[in-house]
């Protein structure tokens, strides 16, 4: 099973999805997505004294534009532990150049935190949240000699609905639908070949 693919497709709506976390809030160890078995690889710990300022994952059944499932920041009163599933809606998204590729990172709350569950927009919430956000996407990487350009405005809920939307169009035109995976799913294929849901990769 990879999360990335193995998911109702039903689960993963524009406005309603479920989040993989990779990472929570408060670390700085920088886990991702091993797009082959669809666990978790150690990429390395942040070289910056500073640290993830929300728990971070990605939307399965995406693609974004750096040929990554999309991004997701989660804004949660208690850290989130890697691997947890975590269903949420978009309120935002930060936008930035990472590597000379397009990065867009949703923000999204859990549906069940009774504390932030009651916000609809990011115009609700201290702006002081999103401001360490972009700090954080600034600087991150210097201490690596990598350059990253965090654009000056966070984007609204109907921004972030449309390119969650767009990355699920982008996923079921570069892996095929909901049948394709789930017929691969029952196939009872073995990691990591992965084949009949990996093509194009």
């Amino acid at each position: 099973m990879n999360i990335w693919h193995h998911i109702g497709a039903e689960r993963i709506q524009p406005e309603d999805f479920i989040a993989v976390i990779e990472i929570e809030k408060g670390s700085k160890v920088k886990y991702e997505l091993d797009k082959e078995t669809g666990m978790l690889l150690m990429d390395r710990i942040l070289h910056t004294s500073t640290h993830y300022p929300a728990s971070y994952g990605f939307i399965p059944r995406t693609f974004a534009d750096d040929g990554d499932p999309m991004d997701v920041l989660v804004l949660c009163t208690e850290p989130i532990a890697p691997m947890s599933l975590v269903r949420v809606y978009p309120i935002g998204v930060i936008s930035m150049m990472d590597s000379g590729s397009l990065d867009d990172k949703i923000i999204a709350i859990p549906f069940e935190d009774p504390t932030y569950n009651c916000h609809r927009s990011i115009e609700a919430l201290p702006s002081h949240i999103f401001s360490e956000m972009k700090h954080f996407y600034k600087v991150y990487k210097e201490l690596e000699h990598k350059e990253t350009v965090v654009g000056d405005e966070i984007r609204g809920r109907r921004d972030a609905v449309e390119i969650v939307r767009k990355s699920i169009a982008a996923y079921n035109e570069k892996f095929g639908t909901a049948n394709q995976h789930d017929d691969c799913a029952n196939s009872g294929q073995m990691e990591p070949s992965f084949a009949c849901c990996t093509h194009g990769r």
